[in-house]
């Protein structure tokens, strides 16, 4: 597959010409809901091409790549695969990349523009996620003590971090959440799951929460209720608090804390998670309702964990001997 520059004259009185330039990979990632998943595919396509071609995608070189014979097409892929894995590249990593150009290749083989498939080639295995280390609940009050609660900043994060230990929330379920998605009357936020598209769900909340986010809110005092539910107070007052701006957050309490550990929000996620086994004895149907894991697997590992299940065996059976 040689490069090709992509530059054509089109005629713009004819619609044929037009459509033979038809954006294939524009398509796709016009359909993909999720904005950050756009993103990742579109950087994903475009390491793809500039590896294997020497320059970003186009229409053309796109279209090039789409009617190759499958044994070349494929050939091409597995080449570019094994580059990624020779890179080092962790399995999830190389596997979205992958991901990314399957899908391509199976959205123009839908809509008649390539008569091949990738499914053939396979993904790389994947070590089931392990780590489930967090944080004590003592170490976590540490953390709520660090938050002046006098002042604006201090009234935001505390509610923070209520919201995130209480809830086991990912930090993009916080930052997309806007005023009105909170019912103080009936404690309830409507958050935006992971994986659940553009489906809204409502998660239960508890009076100290609800307390810490009404203060919250009642010293920001912001009455369009459009507005987001977390803001930066600094340097721009009033922008939407960013996933990334709730994990500096997170990471300067903890180490002002005196925590050792680095604390990200996925972290104090883990601690709910781990601390709600604990006390419910390790029901976990139940915990998976905090969760919200699609897969009850998943919390078997943090259950797991918790018990030492493999170590309290290992000497069971040491002791036979």
């Amino acid at each position: 597959m040689s490069p090709n520059d992509g530059s054509h004259s089109l005629s713009l009185t004819n619609p044929f010409a037009i459509a033979a330039e038809r954006n294939l990979l524009e398509e796709l990632l016009f359909g993909k809901r999720n904005k950050s998943t756009r993103h990742e595919y579109a950087k994903d396509l475009k390491n793809f091409f500039v590896t294997v071609c020497g320059q970003e995608p186009t229409p053309t070189l796109v279209a090039q790549f789409l009617q190759m014979d499958r044994y070349s097409a494929v050939t091409l892929v597995l080449r570019y695969k094994a580059q990624l894995v020779d890179q080092g590249l962790k399995e999830a990593t190389v596997n979205r990349r992958l991901a990314a150009i399957k899908s391509l290749v199976n959205y123009a083989y839908k809509v008649g523009k390539c008569d091949w498939t990738l499914a053939d080639i396979k993904s790389e295995k994947v070590t089931p996620y392990r780590d489930t280390t967090g944080i004590s609940p003592e170490a976590f009050k540490k953390m709520l003590l660090v938050p002046d609660r006098e002042i604006l900043k201090g009234k935001r994060d505390y509610a923070l971090l209520r919201l995130l230990w209480a809830n086991a929330l990912r930090r993009e379920e916080i930052s997309h959440c806007n005023i009105e998605d909170l019912d103080l009357e009936a404690r309830t936020l409507s958050i935006l799951g992971k994986g659940r598209g553009t489906q809204k769900e409502n998660i239960d909340l508890k009076p100290k929460t609800c307390d810490a986010l009404q203060d919250w809110l009642l010293a920001r005092k912001e009455l369009d209720i459009k507005q987001p539910l977390f803001i930066s107070l600094r340097p721009h007052y009033g922008h939407r608090l960013t996933g990334d701006g709730i994990r500096k957050i997170v990471v300067a309490i903890a180490k002002e804390a005196g925590i050792s550990k680095t604390v990200s929000p996925h972290r104090v996620r883990h601690s709910s998670v781990t601390a709600a086994l604990d006390v419910s004895g390790g029901d976990v149907r139940s915990v998976q309702k905090l969760s919200r894991h699609a897969n009850l697997n998943t919390l078997m590992i943090y259950d797991d964990n918790r018990t030492k299940a493999q170590g309290k065996i290992t000497a069971l059976l040491e002791d036979l001997v």
